[in-house]
């Protein structure tokens, strides 16, 4: 199934990149889950990449639509379990609300104190979107969903992209027919630019949300299977749990579930959670 495949892709890319995140490409690559020593992570744990996917993808499945103040307590609720983990872009506003801000205006205040909201956190939440919906309410709730926490229009917009992907995918798109989508319907000239032409570029593994998208969807066009498209990306080093859950959306989109190598899948933690999460996803939508 493919949009099971999308959230456990992810959950995957996120797990079997988080070792490497903050470092240099290894000179060895990783091609299996390994212990994450910068955190402390057993091999197979995803980080808060997954933790926000899955926040998102339940409260579409329980409110059948994308609903912000819903989607915020759930994902406040996730960051209080370990704020340590989350970037300073979403934890900033997740301290704001926490602290009595409201959540309609708690982006745009962090965005003025911080002077940027253009890291890659909506980006690699915003999957879930795709799998629930086909139409023009892609893009509508991906630049939403992604102001809850990021003001700037660009993170909006790199979310809309993949998540357009993600969408069309999952109903059987061809990659090249589902790229050839989003950028024929992505509307911020920066980031049509790039990721229009991205093979030009070099694939930088950053925290900015155009970097990081653009590094997946290298990846993603690139490779031949699910397999090698998460490798390719993961191990690029930098922000490599985020390129990967991103990188593993797309994929898991395009081939399904049954793609994803097995011994990947019995390394994963809480896989029954992650699944269960995108069958209901799946259902939910109607489709």
């Amino acid at each position: 199934m493919h949009a099971a495949g999308a959230l456990t892709g992810l959950a995957i890319g996120d797990a079997l990149g988080a070792p490497l995140e903050s470092l240099p490409p290894p000179a060895r690559k990783v091609r299996e889950m390994e212990y994450s020593w910068k955190w402390g992570r057993k091999r197979g744990v995803f980080t808060d990449d997954t933790a926000q996917a899955l926040a998102l993808a339940e409260s579409l499945a329980t409110c059948r639509g994308f609903c912000p103040a819903d989607v915020m307590k759930r994902l406040i609720a996730g960051y209080e379990l370990n704020p340590g983990v989350y970037g300073p872009t979403s934890g900033r506003v997740f301290e704001l609300v926490l602290g009595g801000a409201d959540p309609s205006f708690a982006a745009r205040a962090a965005h003025l104190v911080s002077g940027s909201s253009r890291s890659n956190g909506s980006v690699m939440r915003g999957p879930p979107i795709g799998v629930f919906y086909a139409g023009p309410m892609v893009e509508a709730c991906s630049e939403a969903c992604s102001g809850l926490t990021h003001a700037d229009p660009v993170a909006g917009a790199c979310s809309a992209f993949v998540n357009r992907m993600v969408s069309d995918l999952s109903r059987g798109a061809s990659r090249e027919r589902a790229y050839d989508r989003a950028l024929s319907r992505c509307r911020d000239e920066e980031v049509a630019a790039m990721l229009g032409d991205f093979r030009w570029y070099e694939p930088v593994p950053g925290l900015d949300c155009l970097l990081a998208t653009h590094a997946a969807l290298s990846a993603f066009m690139d490779g031949r299977n699910f397999e090698e498209v998460l490798v390719a990306a993961v191990n690029l080093g930098g922000d490599a749990d985020t390129v990967g859950a991103i990188s593993g959306a797309l994929a898991g989109a395009e081939s399904g579930i049954s793609a994803i190598p097995s011994r990947w899948l019995a390394s994963l933690r809480e896989l029954p959670l992650v699944t269960s999460t995108a069958y209901r996803l799946w259902a939910a939508s109607g489709e």
